[in-house]
């Protein structure tokens, strides 16, 4: 193989480059607690689309693989890079292009972070709504695994947030989807299909997102109630009201001991009710008003006292935020618990109870400990899993996912597949989805060098 650096430093004359020693652990791996990590030949920081396209003329010609990387927060090895290819960092693409007032959006390069990007909306009065619990993560990692959160029972996910992007493509090509515009039908949505794709179709250089009002108040309400049947049942009774609460959150008992212990948080809970309550349900309201929020706050917990409630607490500011921010936090918590795997299945929130049950069927039948929380008002499920054992782990997260699908669900609803899941995901998919994604991967990437690592079987000429 020709000089590989050499090459890429003649592409895009003085774009960052580092190479050999320089390229310290941290290039090598994401934060999957499974994925093994791999060095890379190289790590290219380019600053611009141009730049961009360029290192993937270089990485297309010498067959070189290409692993986009945002800021490594990633939870399911979608950033492991190739044996001897190219990291593409997109962390010196920080720059917040426009925050446009009119339209309500922001024009961001990928390598701005959702506190970068909070942080400039919120002198605007807006703000953009997607925290899927690690604010240091890069928009252009959000738009690669179709980021979700806390907050997309109301507002829905990266991909109902993303109006346009531009991209670069394996042939230097660089090309526009979409804009500031809210209808789009003509012809294919490329930025819907680029969305999600995990950095294996482009590279995205540029992203608007849409921005909302930023609500003056929030008022926090847990919940405890004696089971998570329970908990689900109340769910879609709170979305009937109209209330449009901005986060609806499950957690078992285990899971709110240690997110609150974890920072020291006392939540005031009664010991009898602590004693008798296995699930519990957060709901945040928000409204531009206080008195308005006030009157939902009352409505909400007379509905769920006469659901079955065993109390309702209306937690202090400083506690619900303390909460709120403990719970984003979670999988610190359970890393530095040593969980051995971690899940998002997602599937309908009518099906948690019984998929939960089983789940806690398997755990028991391989001698495990899942401790669970998730996203109630959207049915995904995090899972922690506690089974050192690889034979006895790796056939229960087998029956955890087959469950899921059997729920009618999906292996994954916000951390992607990347390279942790694959094996799983091309096991149980859809053979004719799979083809047509292959498909859809050939016509973007004909030679394979695009993450070739991740999501779909590595095309025979990239092995």
């Amino acid at each position: 193989m020709p000089d590989l650096t050499e090459r890429l430093r003649a592409a895009a004359p003085g774009m960052h480059l580092l190479t050999g020693e320089q390229i310290t652990d941290d290039w090598t791996h994401d934060e999957s607690l499974t994925a093994t990590p791999e060095r890379p030949e190289v790590v290219v920081l380019p600053t611009t689309a141009e730049e961009v396209a360029a290192v993937l003329v270089v990485a297309d010609e010498l067959r070189v693989p290409v692993t986009p990387r945002g800021s490594g927060t990633g939870l399911s090895g979608g950033c492991v890079p190739g044996r001897g290819g190219i990291v593409l960092s997109t962390t010196r693409m920080d720059r917040i292009l426009e925050i446009d007032t009119e339209n309500q959006v922001a024009v961001v390069q990928p390598g701005v972070t959702l506190a970068q990007l909070d942080e400039a909306t919120r002198g605007h009065g807006l703000v953009y709504p997607v925290f899927p619990g690690e604010n240091s993560a890069s928009l252009g990692g959000n738009v690669a695994t179709n980021a979700g959160g806390m907050r997309a029972v109301k507002y829905g996910v990266t991909r109902h947030q993303v109006l346009g992007i531009q991209a670069a493509l394996p042939s230097g090509e660089i090309i526009r989807s979409g804009g500031k515009l809210v209808k789009v039908s003509s012809g294919y949505d490329l930025t819907q299909l680029i969305l999600g794709s995990e950095g294996t179709l482009a590279v995205v250089t540029e992203v608007t997102v849409r921005l909302y009002p930023r609500p003056a108040h929030s008022a926090t309400v847990l919940v405890p109630f004696t089971s998570l049947a329970d908990v689900a049942g109340a769910v879609p009774k709170v979305v009937a009201t109209g209330m449009r609460p901005l986060m609806l959150e499950y957690l078992d008992a285990l899971a709110l001991s240690a997110t609150a212990g974890n920072v020291g948080l006392d939540l005031g809970i009664a010991p009898e009710v602590q004693e008798k309550a296995l699930a519990y349900l957060v709901v945040v309201l928000e409204d531009d008003r206080q008195d308005r929020l006030d009157e939902d706050v009352q409505r909400l917990g007379e509905l769920l006292t006469a659901l079955g409630a065993l109390d309702v607490y209306v937690l202090p500011p400083g506690a619900g935020a303390q909460l709120l921010e403990a719970r984003e936090k979670a999988f610190w918590v359970v890393k530095a618990m040593g969980a051995d795997d971690i899940v998002d299945v997602c599937v309908p929130r009518a099906s948690m109870p019984s998929y939960l049950e089983q789940v806690g069927a398997l755990g028991q039948q391989f001698e495990a400990l899942v401790a669970g929380a998730g996203h109630a008002g959207d049915g995904n499920i995090h899972l922690s899993v506690f089974q050192p054992d690889p034979q006895k782990r790796a056939a229960l997260m087998q029956g955890i996912f087959e469950a899921g699908l059997a729920h009618g669900g999906v292996i994954s609803g916000e951390h992607g597949i990347g390279t942790a899941k694959k094996h799983a995901f091309l096991e149980l998919e859809d053979p004719v989805r799979l083809r047509l994604m292959q498909g859809i991967k050939q016509a973007f990437d004909p030679h394979g060098i695009l993450n070739p690592a991740a999501l779909l079987p590595v095309p025979e000429e990239a092995r």
